[in-house]
């Protein structure tokens, strides 16, 4: 989830370049990819041979441990960024870096994209900001049929942020072209993205400003839960208008064994009275064989409500961990086999000791180890912020790091 002031919490960071009474926060989804749909994980990193993970690699998650891959990466702090793994290298794009600024959420956008062939250790800038899509964070980049495809998001903008429906497409980073300015899908933050049975999928996420953030003033947010297919990001057609699950931003994604699943999200950003308020997050699980019928695999999986959390799978289990709660973020890791028995792992994402150390609005990937083969799960930044607005070191809590949850270490 991220806090987008003044713009939307697409996944939950924080994007506001006004008046505090003007930030808004949208909470973003992770995003779904491409390769084998009975094995890749939702950030498309089935374009590269060693970036699925089989059945017969049995993840043996009690060895796993996270190890730092390098602590300040030259793309700098951001959050409501973007990484995908196309044809061996890996690549990071978009988000926003909050301003040490009086105004909250004030923040630099970024469309920008780098590009690391070992793993994450060095990167390499392709794109400057300004030279493709136009800057944005909270929206969706999928790999499908050896392409990379940005799709939706928010900018900020006075007195509102745009919310976007283009969808545009690179094979390798660097030369981008736009499949359609316009889709039919209603422009959008925090949504929900796979590339799934062949095609790229579109569904959920919100528009205008939380009045959680702005107060009751503003436009209402809109909270979706259509779906959109499409088979090269240009022509669309809506799989359904409401798919059975609660419309919602900020939600995870996975495909495994040919299914594709949503796991958690939100319809808000903040509950009152702290604490023991009931804050409108999801831990509900869904699935699906086509994007239009739809069943419940648990009405609440073992981790609390979340949004802005992340969720890969290590066969033959998907792993979630991560995210934004209230009044503290979640320390813990889960896995499952099928997305309905879900069992706590011995281990903390990051390493983390203490809730301020759990990040929300980053990202991941899984991806196959280039010694070993065995899968590992890769994360890149992410947003620490919280809501207290008069702490003039909130804006440092966004991260430029890049970490592996992976075997041994």
């Amino acid at each position: 989830m991220h806090l987008v002031m003044r713009g939307e919490m697409a996944g939950r960071a924080v994007v506001l370049r006004v008046a505090v009474a003007a930030t808004v926060l949208v909470v973003a989804a992770c995003s779904s990819g491409g390769g084998d749909p009975a094995t890749t994980n939702a950030n498309g990193s089935g374009d590269r041979a060693t970036g699925t993970t089989t059945a017969a690699a049995g993840a043996d998650l009690a060895s796993y441990r996270w190890q730092t891959v390098v602590d300040a990466a030259p793309w700098g702090p951001r959050a409501g960024l973007r990484v995908v793994d196309l044809s061996g290298s890996l690549f990071v794009m978009g988000g926003r870096t909050p301003r040490n600024s009086p105004i909250p959420g004030d923040s630099d956008m970024w469309g920008d994209v780098w590009r690391s062939a070992d793993g994450g250790a060095t990167w390499a800038r392709v794109v400057e900001t300004g030279q493709a899509w136009p800057a944005r964070a909270y929206f969706q980049a999928v790999t499908l049929n050896g392409k990379m495809y940005v799709m939706g998001g928010q900018n900020f903008g006075i007195p509102s942020s745009t919310f976007f429906n283009d969808v545009w497409r690179s094979a390798d980073g660097a030369t981008w072209e736009q499949a359609t300015a316009s889709a039919p899908w209603q422009g959008r933050a925090g949504l929900m993205a796979a590339a799934f049975d062949g095609a790229l999928y579109i569904f959920g996420g919100s528009r205008n400003d939380d009045s959680a953030v702005i107060g009751p003033t503003g436009p209402a947010r809109v909270y979706f839960n259509d779906v959109w297919r499409s088979a090269d990001g240009a022509t669309w057609e809506q799989v359904t208008p409401s798919a059975p699950w609660s419309p919602r931003a900020g939600g995870a994604v996975v495909v495994k064994d040919g299914e594709l699943y949503l796991l958690g999200g939100e319809t808000g950003f903040v509950c009152s009275p702290q604490p023991g308020c009931d804050p409108p997050y999801y831990n509900d699980v869904w699935k699906t064989k086509d994007g239009a019928t739809w069943e419940q695999v648990t009405p609440a999986a073992g981790w609390s409500k979340r949004p802005g959390h992340q969720c890969e799978v290590l066969a033959p289990d998907i792993v979630c961990f991560g995210g934004f709660g209230q009044p503290t973020n979640p320390m813990d890791m889960w896995a499952s086999a099928d997305g309905a028995t879900w069992r706590k792992l011995d281990q903390s994402p990051w390493n983390a000791t203490s809730s301020d150390q759990v990040r929300y609005d980053f990202d991941s990937v899984a991806v196959d180890q280039p010694s070993s083969g065995r899968p590992e799960i890769l994360t890149v930044g992410g947003d620490r912020e919280t809501f207290d607005f008069g702490d003039t070191q909130n804006y440092t809590r966004v991260d430029d790091d890049v970490w592996v949850f992976a075997p041994g270490g």
